[in-house]
């Protein structure tokens, strides 16, 4: 049976747009990696954030503020359908900052935003004072932080196996263990795997991560997107702590408190390392001291996907119409916007929303 759409990549990104479409009444097929694959949604922070992001592009403020909004409903939906749990926290989060100086000046910038956005970048500063009222582990080296209403938390293992289960549920066929090899175009596309798989789809979506990198140019994208290194750990279990998240630690619902994440330019290398591991506890304890005396019990290291400019990447392909490149390195945060408001994009409705300052076409060199 021929599928309305083919979903090259089975992680966060392509199950969320998966299961999307198939809430439309459509036919889909997911092609997911072998186990070598590298996997951005299984080595993901968890955080749904707000915070920070567009500050040079206030579009990719909004689209990620609409996720942010959807995200509640969302979630209750995939668990009521699936049974998991998301996790999902949403009473904001912190920028901690160990300087007065840092403070201000990502002040000033958040301002800014705030205006381009019409206003609508509810945040809030808390000295040192104010800061330990909320958090009462908050190390004295900590002068104060920025406090995002919009931010929040979610277990992003349970959300993609929440997905997983809910496109199967909902009619989506899943085939794991695919690496694809070659996307052809006639009437249908034809998308051929290394097993011998072929698949027909009247529209395909490239979500496959860094695997765009090598499938892109194949099917008329530039997909300039390149790794980076994020190293992270977790401690044991331990009695509540933190109570909103931020960029240094969070702790989980499950207890443990994870720390993170490095930011490394070192190509297609996702191992651990211990100055990497290191640098995340010292920053971890001079936020928080009392995680001096913590156990680790797990740490892991996993590769973001990154354009030149961090923003993502929506675009049809103009060699192979009916084709969609979809990537970004937020997947949890972007997961409700590609499930809720994705959709209407990549089938041209009236509600679709505005993408266009996230096209390829901002890449080109005049």
């Amino acid at each position: 049976m021929t599928s309305d759409y083919a979903i090259i990549g089975g992680g966060i990104v392509g199950l969320s747009t998966a299961w999307g479409l198939l809430k439309r009444g459509l036919r889909v097929t997911v092609l997911d990696g072998d186990d070598g694959s590298f996997r951005a949604s299984r080595g993901n922070f968890g955080l749904v954030w707000v915070q920070s992001k567009g500050m040079n592009q206030p579009r990719y403020a909004q689209w990620s503020q609409a996720s942010a909004a959807a995200w509640a409903d969302f979630a209750a939906e995939l668990g009521d359908a699936t049974g998991h749990d998301l996790g999902l926290e949403q009473r904001g989060g912190y920028d901690l900052h160990f300087s007065e100086e840092s403070l201000e000046a990502t002040v000033a910038k958040y301002e800014i935003l705030k205006q381009k956005l019409g206003g609508n970048y509810p945040y809030e500063v808390l000295g040192h004072n104010a800061l330990r009222l909320e958090e009462p582990a908050i190390g004295p080296r900590v002068v104060g932080a920025i406090l995002h209403h919009q931010d929040g938390h979610a277990n992003p293992l349970r959300l993609l196996r929440a997905l997983a289960d809910d496109v199967r549920r909902l009619g989506g066929v899943i085939l794991n263990g695919k690496r694809v090899t070659r996307v052809d175009k006639t009437d249908l596309f034809r998308i051929s795997c290394d097993d011998g798989t072929e698949v027909e789809a009247r529209k395909t979506v490239l979500s496959a991560g860094l695997g765009a990198a090598a499938l892109g140019p194949m099917m008329g994208f530039k997909a300039p997107i390149r790794p980076q290194r994020g190293q992270v750990m977790v401690t044991e279990k331990l009695p509540k702590l933190i109570n909103r998240p931020s960029l240094i630690a969070r702790q989980v619902d499950e207890g443990g408190i994870q720390i993170g994440a490095t930011n490394e330019e070192v190509g297609l290398d996702d191992t651990v390392t211990q100055p990497g591991l290191s640098g995340l506890a010292a920053e971890a304890i001079a936020a928080f001291p009392v995680l001096a005396k913590a156990q680790l019990v797990r740490s892991w290291g996993a590769l973001r996907i990154l354009s030149p400019d961090g923003l993502p990447i929506y675009q049809q392909s103009p060699d192979m119409p009916g084709a969609y490149l979809v990537t970004c390195h937020s997947g949890v945060t972007l997961a409700a916007a590609h499930a809720r408001f994705l959709p209407a994009w990549l089938e041209g409705a009236d509600a679709a929303p505005d993408l266009e300052v996230f096209s390829e076409t901002r890449f080109t060199v005049s």
